[in-house]
C-alpha cells in the first residue's frame, strides 16, 4: 500500500476533519506539520505538479499575510513559491498525497479520490 501523507495544521478545522476522515477509513497517514517544518522549494514544486495547479492556486489568498505581502501583484511563480517557503501559513490546507496523486481537502471528502 502506498504511503498516505497529510500536510496538516492542527488548528484548522478542515485539516482536523480530513485527518479524522482518513483515520475513520482505516488509514494511518504520515502527518507533516508544515507550519513547524517549512517545505522546500522542490517539495512545493513537486506538490504543484501532483495537484496540477499553479502556485497561486495553492495559496490562501484571503490570508491577511497574503495581503500584507502584496502577493496579488506578484506574477513570478518563483517568487510565489518562495513566499510559501518563507511563510508556510500561505499554503492552502490540508493537502493529502498518496503515490503520485494529491488533493486539497476542501471539502475533506475530496481527498478520498487520491486513495483509489
Amino acid at each position: 500500500m502506498k504511503e498516505i501523507t497529510i500536510w496538516h495544521n492542527p488548528r484548522c478545522s478542515k485539516s482536523r476533519q480530513t485527518l479524522e476522515l482518513l483515520q475513520a477509513k482505516g488509514h494511518d497517514p504520515r502527518v507533516v506539520r508544515y507550519l513547524d517544518d517549512s517545505p522546500s522549494v522542490s517539495e512545493i514544486r513537486k506538490l504543484l505538479k501532483m495537484l496540477g495547479c499553479q502556485p497561486r492556486e495553492l495559496m490562501r489568498t484571503k490570508e491577511a499575510l497574503y495581503k500584507e505581502l502584496d502577493l496579488a501583484q506578484v506574477e513570478d511563480d518563483k517568487a510565489l513559491i518562495q513566499a510559501m517557503v518563507e511563510h508556510p501559513k500561505l499554503i492552502e490546507r490540508p493537502i493529502v498525497t498518496c503515490g503520485q496523486r494529491a488533493a486539497i481537502g476542501r471539502p475533506p471528502e475530496s481527498v478520498l479520490s487520491v486513495l483509489e
